[in-house]
């Protein structure tokens, strides 16, 4: 019976150490999978690099690569929305402003993105700062405070043209703030309240100008019919009366008093 028991142990013992090859097997094939297996998300594209080489770009969903062979990386393709803080800038004419600004780009070509620069974030950042210093260095502070449109549309296209090697687009360039010192916000308060005195002098002496343009047609009129100034005398009669005066003061022609006056004279001189 001892014998028997001692065969079925070795025969046991036998068999389980020809099955523990499968252990390290398993464990090998799991690590293969491991570094094998990519999910790529759908906002995302796979750069693979085979032995150091570009070899590829995988699109979105289930993939797999050859372990410690390719090397991948995710580049998102979403537009990123970047703040350029406050930039010191000295305008044209002299003035220095603080300006801050905000940047739209997303990557068109995960190859380039990748490859062409280190960090296409950071590089992105720097050239829209560097170029929002030297656009607003070369305009007035007039045009940075009324034509925002105009000068975010000249970065846009200078920081796209200088990203285009690195196959980032950006979509918008958008002034956010233009801060001002005190001093300037009280000088130009001064020069907008002259402007408006200006506009009210010009609009009072045009206005002046039209009354007294009218006022000498209406005398050339009266003064070729004598019957319009006799109604004209009539008219302001009636005004004067309206506004309750107790005096009244009546303008009459020369031609009625003159022989009035003569008579008079003639009394005298008798």
């Amino acid at each position: 019976m001892w014998e028997t028991w001692q065969l079925a142990v070795g025969q046991t013992g036998g068999g389980l150490s020809g099955m523990l090859w499968i252990i390290p097997v398993a464990v090998v094939v799991l690590v293969l999978l491991v570094n094998a297996i990519r999910i790529i998300k759908e906002y995302e594209r796979g750069v693979v690099l085979r032995f150091g080489r570009f070899h590829k770009v995988k699109d979105p969903g289930f993939r797999v690569i050859l372990p410690w062979v390719d090397r991948m990386t995710k580049v998102p393709l979403r537009v990123v929305t970047m703040d350029v803080p406050n930039q010191e800038v000295i305008t044209r004419d002299n003035v220095s402003v603080k300006v801050n600004a905000v940047i739209f780009f997303k990557v068109v070509d995960p190859e380039k993105a990748f490859i062409e620069v280190e960090e296409y974030l950071k590089a992105t950042f720097q050239i829209a700062q560097t170029t929002l210093r030297s656009i607003l260095g070369q305009a007035e502070l007039n045009e940075i405070l009324s034509e925002r449109e105009k000068i975010n549309e000249k970065l846009q296209i200078i920081v796209d043209g200088l990203t285009e090697p690195w196959g980032v687009k950006v979509t918008a360039v958008e002034i956010k703030d233009v801060e001002l010192t005190e001093t300037l916000i009280r000088a130009l308060a001064r020069v907008a309240e002259a402007e408006r005195e200006r506009e009210a002098k010009v609009i009072h002496a045009t206005g002046e100008l039209e009354a007294s343009e009218k006022l000498a047609e209406a005398a050339g009129v009266l003064a070729t019919q004598p019957a319009a100034l006799q109604l004209r005398y009539l008219q302001t009669l009636v005004e004067i009366a309206a506004e309750n005066n107790s005096t009244v003061v009546f303008p009459l022609p020369m031609d009625i008093i003159k022989p009035f006056m003569q008579m008079i004279d003639k009394v005298k001189n008798s």
